[in-house]
């Protein structure tokens, strides 16, 4: 069976592509597996932020439309650039196991950054919550791969990265200092996998369920359902990290009032055994604690 993967081409996203590839064929089904490169808005144009793009979806738009037009048979992407939306024709079909959601600096660590030291990150999630914990930053924006944000860590400062991105492309020693999820709640889909195809593909929608984690696929569909209650695509810096051990769910999110300083930031953390429910009854608790209901 020739299976073809769509993918960015950043490094970063070619390593979580030939991921899912290796796990396919880890199967034994004699699956022959072939990446589909393709280019997103959000990589063509750099030096726009994120916000400004107008919200998710900038990474992979391009990525879905190949799958729908049978360019490629499944896509994979980073779960945490998902809208809380799957397009109409495909289906969220495979969530591997999670790698580690949390943030982390690198430069400086927190303890060595100097009163008013800058860090860089395009994320109002994390502006909120690293701004709660030193007041003193400045903060300026950063975009592009990787190996691209390394190079523009500010000098005498630091830049927030995910965890997981460094690990997997063998980074980890650059990390200053790592956030437990408690200080720094992770953006929702954080360190996951999601795997695409075609909801018409029975035969690959079984195939894909068989490299599926189940309890990394509650986590995700817990803060997926949380984001979607807030909006789907809330301009809001928000968070949540949801966690399956056992079959017992809990999930915590954060959302902040607006992207200003010192705006209030709420946390809420539950339990629950329906994952779409609790994320659903987490994004309602704090929309009415900060008042945007």
């Amino acid at each position: 069976m020739r299976l073809r993967i769509a993918t960015r081409r950043s490094p970063l996203a070619l390593w979580q592509a030939t991921h899912v590839a290796q796990l396919l064929v880890g199967l034994g089904v004699g699956a022959e597996v072939h990446l589909v490169e393709v280019d997103t808005v959000g990589d063509r144009r750099p030096e726009v932020s994120i916000a400004d793009f107008g919200g998710k979806g900038v990474f992979v738009k391009e990525v879905q439309a190949a799958v729908l037009r049978g360019d490629a048979d499944l896509a994979v992407h980073s779960a945490k650039d998902l809208p809380s939306l799957t397009p109409d024709g495909l289906v969220l079909a495979s969530v591997p196991q999670r790698g580690d959601p949390r943030d982390a600096l690198v430069g400086r660590s927190m303890t060595d950054l100097a009163v008013g030291a800058t860090v860089a990150t395009g994320s109002q999630r994390r502006r909120v919550q690293l701004a709660a914990i030193r007041g003193d930053l400045e903060f300026c924006d950063l975009r592009g791969n990787i190996a691209t944000r390394l190079e523009k860590v500010p000098v005498g400062g630091a830049a927030v990265v995910a965890v997981a991105a460094l690990t997997r492309l063998g980074l980890e020693d650059t990390m200053t200092t790592v956030f437990n999820v408690d200080e720094m709640v992770p953006q929702v889909g954080q360190g996951a996998l999601a795997v695409e195809c075609r909801a018409d593909d029975a035969v690959l929608r079984e195939m894909l369920g068989a490299i599926e984690h189940a309890e990394s696929r509650r986590e995700v569909d817990a803060e997926r359902a949380f984001l979607a209650e807030l909006g789907g695509d809330c301009r809001l810096p928000a968070g949540a990290h949801a966690q399956s051990v056992s079959g017992a769910l809990t999930l915590t999110g954060l959302l902040a009032a607006s992207v200003v300083r010192g705006a209030r930031v709420e946390r809420h953390t539950a339990a629950g055994d329906d994952p779409v429910e609790l994320g659903r009854s987490v994004a309602r608790h704090l929309s009415g604690a900060v008042g945007v209901l």
